[in-house]
């Protein structure tokens, strides 16, 4: 199951859990989509690309799969990227389609 981090790792930015802009990377890295764009769909972190977070439901519809069971993280990762580091990391991946990367 997702954590549904709290925020943008990068500008600090809310991204509650159902935020439309959160982006995610598969190891959970979270950023907001103009962070995201900023990176070149390249996580600071891992190389992976980023892809829209799923929206875990607010109301219980079915076997207690919802926020009120599962809530979402509160811990805050905020830290931001060196854009001209990650520019250099990305520069050698980011024409590389996510699947070969």
């Amino acid at each position: 199951m997702l954590e549904l981090r709290p925020n943008c790792e990068h500008c600090n930015k809310p991204l509650p859990p159902e935020a439309l802009d959160a982006r995610i990377c598969s190891f959970e890295c979270t950023f907001c989509a103009t962070c995201a764009e900023l990176l070149g769909n390249v996580c600071p972190n891992c190389g992976g690309n980023f892809a829209p977070r799923p929206i875990r439901p607010s109301r219980n519809w079915k076997g207690g799969n919802y926020l009120g069971d599962y809530p979402a993280s509160r811990t805050v990762k905020h830290k931001p990227v060196d854009l001209a580091v990650h520019e250099r990391f990305a520069a050698a991946i980011k024409e590389t389609p996510p699947e070969k990367r």
